[in-house]
Order: structure tokens, then sequence, then C-alpha cells
């Protein structure tokens, strides 16, 4: 099998965790729509319930976040372990739930086992990847989410016609059932694949980190010269780590590389949430109703747009590479900006006490592009890009603390949304309209492109770029800039086909000799 097939196979398995995320996503618009749910649960303060139901998973994600930065001694494999674990309680919890207080604890639990997840995965990816199909790999995070949202939202449908919603709890409890299943699948078999090289050079195991180097690139021969020269670069950065002891929380402030750093992910993940997604995502048939569209068409509607979703992904995955994360992040947000636009309009316009079909369609498809445009964008790299940003010894902080940011802003959504949309309406929508133009022009301005770089090129980039990047594009020191060198650096990848040449990939004499 090629090294990089393999790194895609093995990226795969580990976005399992992702997959419960974006299951969650998909099922809890039919959950707190089926009547059944709304007769045991919501029969006083509706709206403010069930935005307490979606916050309090948020709230939980944002608890496993923060655990999640302390868990570095458990290794990326046991993080992933202890979290399907934690999120299998907290399904079963929620699946069982006769209690508003069950569900709120079973929610939160199972928050507290994706927050972990969705923290470690991308970390996980990008440290097996090769730089040059990093981005592709780290970007299966969001490719599995959407298929979660895909088996979540075609199940919720499906159990919400087969059992009559509004008396049969098997409507809304068996799609929450079947979340536990790939947590099960995913904890039981993580031990069978390779733990991270940089975790282990990290943690005193250079000879086992350079054997899993070994077995990731080069069908285990230890003598491979990509194997050797990236392992050097590793030792060196970590060697440079342990000197400064930079493991906590407050380095990420301590000095304006690191800071810069930390905004930017800050904003990464804050604009994600800010694109409007979640409020689609949790609360779909209560936004088209605005407009007239009744809830089983809406859930059938959030069907077909989770497998737009997964479309849209795979689009990412194909160019992210070669066209680069900044041109995805700006154009993204200023197309998700006109679709918001368009959106409240037509419900300003068109309001469900009108009955219009085309209005209808419009914002349907709307909502469609919308979601196919982030999906290829912002959702994906908004755990791609974070778990590029630091070197080892911060990664695990850093990607936590942006992972915290995440959640904190989706909890704010989930909470917010059911009743803004009863209080104010379209007039919600001027507040993504702004964010995401607000983010096009943010990521203009600071935010350097990653695609290309290894790992260890990170520190460089950002002591030694400037932080007002428009339009330019920085290389490292240790890259040479000659055609001839770029020719050697271009690696021919197409893991769809399986086929991946890695000569391509062998660090140049100058990176060589940088950590000689």
């Amino acid at each position: 099998m090629k090294p990089g097939v393999y790194q895609f196979l093995v990226g795969c398995f580990a976005a399992l965790g992702s997959f419960l995320f974006g299951y969650d996503l998909g099922v809890i618009a039919e959950v707190v729509a089926s009547g059944s749910f709304k007769a045991l649960f919501l029969q006083q303060n509706a709206n403010s319930r069930s935005g307490t139901v979606v916050a309090l998973f948020t709230g939980g994600c944002f608890t496993g976040a923060l655990g999640a930065g302390f868990s570095d001694r458990l290794g990326r494999r046991g993080t992933i372990l202890m979290a399907c674990c934690i999120f299998v309680v907290g399904g079963t919890i929620q699946t069982a739930g006769v209690t508003i207080g069950m569900l709120y604890a079973g929610r939160f639990i199972a928050g507290i086992g994706v927050g972990f997840l969705t923290m470690i995965i991308p970390i996980y990816q990008s440290e097996i990847s090769h730089r040059r199909i990093r981005g592709r790999i780290t970007s299966l995070q969001q490719l599995f989410n959407a298929l979660g949202q895909i088996f979540a939202t075609w199940a919720g449908y499906g159990c919400f016609v087969t059992w009559d919603a509004s008396h049969d709890s098997r409507s809304w409890r068996i799609p929450l059932a079947i979340q536990i299943i790939p947590a099960l699948f995913l904890g039981a078999l993580v031990y069978l694949f390779p733990e991270s090289p940089r975790w282990l050079c990290d943690h005193d195991q250079p000879d086992q980190g350079l054997k899993n180097l070994a077995h990731l690139h080069s069908h285990d021969d230890v003598q491979d010269p990509y194997v050797i020269a990236e392992f050097n670069l590793i030792q060196a950065q970590i060697a440079e780590e342990h000197s400064q002891k930079a493991k906590t929380y407050l380095d990420l402030f301590k000095d304006w590389p690191n800071l810069r750093r930390t905004i930017l992910m800050m904003m990464i993940q804050a604009s994600c949430q800010m694109t409007g997604v979640s409020a689609i995502q949790y609360f779909s048939p209560q936004i088209f109703a605005q407009i007239g569209i009744p809830t089983d068409t809406t859930l059938l509607l959030q069907a077909v747009n989770a497998i737009i979703a997964f479309l849209g992904t795979a689009v990412c995955i194909a160019i992210i590479d070669n066209v680069g994360r900044r041109p995805l992040e700006i154009y993204g947000a200023i197309i998700m900006s006109i679709t918001f636009i368009v959106n409240a309009i037509l419900i300003a316009v068109f309001p469900a006490t009108v009955s219009n079909t085309g209005a209808h369609w419009g914002f349907i498809v709307m909502t469609w592009i919308f979601n196919f445009v982030f999906f290829i964008t912002s959702g994906p790299l908004s755990w791609a890009i974070p778990a590029e940003l630091f070197g080892t010894a911060m990664r695990t902080k850093g990607v936590s603390f942006g992972a915290m940011t995440s959640f904190a802003f989706n909890t704010m959504i989930g909470q917010v949304t059911p009743i803004a949309i009863t209080s104010i309406g379209w007039k919600f929508y001027i507040i993504f309209i702004v964010c995401n133009l607000t983010s096009a022009l943010f990521f203009w301005a600071f935010l350097p492109e990653t695609k290309g770089l290894n790992l260890e090129d990170m520190d460089d980039l950002f002591y030694n770029s400037p932080t007002f990047v428009p339009g330019s594009h920085w290389k490292p020191s240790s890259h040479l800039d000659s055609d001839a060198a770029e020719a050697k650096e271009q690696e021919e990848s197409d893991v769809g086909t399986g086929k991946v040449t890695y000569g391509s990939g062998i660090p140049t004499d100058q990176q060589v000799e940088r950590v000689d």
C-alpha cells in the first residue's frame, strides 16, 4: 500500500470521532421537532429548553476541549479511547432519558466526549501526514462530520415518518441510540493504528517515534532519506521546545508570534460558528417555518442538505493543498454573506403568512448554496488550520484553546437562536451577514498561507513573516526557491487512485543541513 494511501485511511478511521459530532448536529433538529419529545420534555418554556438541549451539548464540548489540553500524557490514541468511553455513557443516558434532567446530563456528558475527540483528531491527523497531503487528511474531520449529518438526517427523517412522532418515542430514541455504535467501534480499534511519531519523540520515545515515522512514510524502512530527515527536523524542534519549557496555556499569550497564532486560531474558530451554520443545523424547522415551510418537508430538505455538505467537503479535500487556505477562507466568507442577504430579504418580503412557492424554493436553494460553500471553506479549515499553526509542545494546548472558542460560540448560538427567531425573525440574519464580511476582510489582511509547509516550519513562519499579509505567500528559510528544487519538492498525489510519489517528499539539502 502506498504511504499516502495508508495515511489517508488512518485519517479516515480517526475521523469517526468527527462522525459522532456531525451525527449529533444532524439528529438534534429532528429530535427537538418530534411531538413525542416536546410532550415529554418541552411542555414548559419550549424555546428556552430546546435551546438548552443544544447548548448543554456544546457546553460539554467546551469542557471536553478544555480537559483535552491536559490529556497530553495519555497520547493521541489514549485520548481518543477515553473520549469514546465518555461519549457512550452520555449517549446511553440520552437514549434512556425520561426526565429533562436526564436529557440535560446525557447531552452534557456526550458533549465532553465530543470535545475531546474534535480537539485531538485533527492533531493526530496532522502529525501522521506528509506535508503535501496534510490539508486533505485533516479535512477528513469535516468530511466525516458531513457524513455523520447524512446518516443522522436520513435516520431522523425515516424515524419521524415511520413512527408517529407525536406519540411514539422511538421516533427520537432510535436516532439518538444509533450514535453510540461508531463510538464503540472507534474506541475498540484505535490501538490497532500507530501512535503519532511526534508525540512519541516529545515523550522520550524517539526509537519508537522513528519506527512509526518509517511505518507511515516508507514501509518501515528506517533508513529512508525522507524518514531520517523528517525525524531530525522533529527531534531538533522538540529539543528546542524542551529547552524553553513552553507547555502551558499562558504560553499561548507570552510573545507576539504565539499571541498572533492564538488570535488567528480564535478568529478562525469563532468565524466558523458566526457564519450561521450552527443556527441552520440545530434549528432548521424553526428557521424554515419563518417562510412557511412545514417541519416534515424541512427534515427532508435537511437530509438533502447533508448530502450537499458531504459533496462540498469532498471538493475541499480535492483542492485544499493546491488552492491553499487563504483563498478558501476569504471568498467562502463573501459568498456565504451573500446567501444570507438573499434569504433575509425573502423572509422579510414573504413571511410564513404569505404562500409563495417561488420564495420557498429561493430560500431552499440559497440555504443549499450556503451549506455547499461552508463545507468547501470554513467548515474543514476551522479544524485543518489550527492543527497546523503550533509546534509540537504547544499544539495540544493551542488546538484545545481554539476548540473551546468554537464551542463557546456554538453554545451561544444554540441558546440564542430559537429565542431570536421568535423575537426578531429575519433581522437575526444581519448578524451573520456582518460577521461573514468582517471575517473575509480579516483573513485577507492577516491569515498567512500554510499549504506545503512542514509542521516544523510554523515557528519560522510566525517569527519571520509580516503580520499584515495581503496577497503574500511566505516560504520558510529551509526551502529552496529554484525551479529545480520546486520540481524535486513537487509530489504527485492522488489518494483516490492510490497513486502517491514519495521521493519528491524528501526534504532538500538545506532542510537536512538546518537540523544537523
